[in-house]
Parts: structure tokens; sequence; C-alpha cells
């Protein structure tokens, strides 16, 4: 098993802590990147990934080493801390420059064989705002399995969690690594993604309105009888 995690921040909080302790659980080769360490920049909504290539975007060099992480994963683990009720200005960003990948756009045949993992943490509320900000993305990358975990930790370290907390904790990373795994090689994509694919199919073959996009579609035979999980 493949393992790419994506934190939100660049220091070891609780969102961290968990984030490895579940893919310590899970076992397998683990690629770990940092926000904003790894990826700083700020999409300046040019809009030359979906409407001309992704590769012209300006940040598509040093964003391709984490492009390739997540593709070549069969578990991808997100975190974030909650920032004002939603995911770091990080996370964000980064997610932003994948715009591209939606399903209305250029979606990645890759994205529906993976399972994924939103993982949030707040000293008090905001956990679910936070993990919805990640598996937007992940839905409409046309990731067909979505685990989503938030901790109300009521703590701003890792440290001052309490026992019962981290119990808690253990529990729920133990019960859903054995989900995970379960899965690994077996995850079927369900009806809400493929009625999504199939209005994305149809707005494809009449609208047109982006070359690229109906471009892409054609040659993968999407347009057609072909489908990115068959």
């Amino acid at each position: 098993m493949k393992i790419t995690v994506v934190n939100g921040q660049s220091h070891k909080g609780s969102t961290y802590h968990i984030g490895k302790m579940l893919a310590d659980k899970l076992g397998g080769k683990v690629t770990e990147f940092f926000l904003p360490k790894d990826f700083s920049d700020m999409c300046i909504g040019c809009t030359s990934c979906f409407i001309k290539n992704e590769h012209l975007c300006p940040h598509h060099a040093r964003l391709e080493k984490l492009t390739n992480a997540i593709d070549d994963a069969d578990v991808l683990i997100f975190t974030s801390p909650v920032y004002v009720y939603h995911t770091t200005g990080a996370m964000k960003s980064f997610l932003d420059h994948y715009g591209y990948r939606w399903m209305v756009h250029r979606p990645e045949k890759k994205m529906f064989s993976k399972q994924a993992v939103c993982i949030s943490t707040a000293a008090g509320a905001g956990t679910k705002s936070t993990n919805k900000d990640i598996a937007d993305s992940f839905f409409f990358w046309g990731i067909p399995k979505i685990y989503k975990y938030g901790v109300n930790v009521r703590t701003t370290s890792y440290n001052g969690i309490s026992e019962n907390t981290l119990k808690a904790i253990d529990k729920k990373t133990t019960a859903l690594a054995k989900k995970i795994k379960a899965k690994d090689g077996k995850v079927k994509v369900g009806i809400k993604t493929k009625a999504f694919f199939e209005l994305m199919r149809i707005i494809q073959r009449k609208s047109g309105w982006n070359e690229a996009d109906t471009d892409y579609w054609h040659n993968k035979g999407w347009d057609g009888k072909k489908r990115p999980w068959k």
C-alpha cells in the first residue's frame, strides 16, 4: 500500500500526529509533505490550467513532485487544523491548483480507484467545515471512497490532549485503518460519482465551451462508452 500524506501546516501539531498515527497503522510506504514548506505558491487565477494546459501553470514545476506522489498513492491522507472554521490557507491554495482536475474539466483516471482521508483538529469547533473543504476536492477529483475524521482536542498542542481523548483517537484510527485495509484494491465507484460523471459527460458532448476539456474527454473515450473506473 502506498500512502501520500499532505499536511496543511508545517509544524507537527495535533493534526499531524493523528494523520501519522493512521498512516502507521495502515503500514506500507509513506510519502509526506508539509504545507507551506513543501509548496507555498498562491494560485494567481490565470486560468491557464483548465483553459489551456496544466503545464502552463507558473507553479507547475514546483507542484509536480506532489502531483506525482498523489497519483502514485493508493491512499491519500490530507490533514489540516481548523483556521477560522476552515482549512489552512496553505491547504486551500494547494487545492486551488488542482481545479483543472475536477470532473467538470479534466479528471485523472487514477483518482477513481483511490481511498482518501480528511483529518482535522480544533481546540473548539469547526472540524466539519474544515473536512468538507478537503472532501469537496476529493469528490470532484473522482475519488470514490472518502473518510472524514474531525477531533475537538480542546487544546492548542498535542501534548495537551487528555488521556481519554487520546484513547478515543487511538480507537477511531484503528477502526479507520481496518476499513481502509479491507477495501484496498477493491474500491468501487458509487452512484453519486457515476451520476455526476454522467452529467459532466453530457456537458462535454453538448457544450464544447472549453476545447481543452472537450478534446481530453474525447481522447479518453469518456464522451462515449468508456469510463475511468473500468
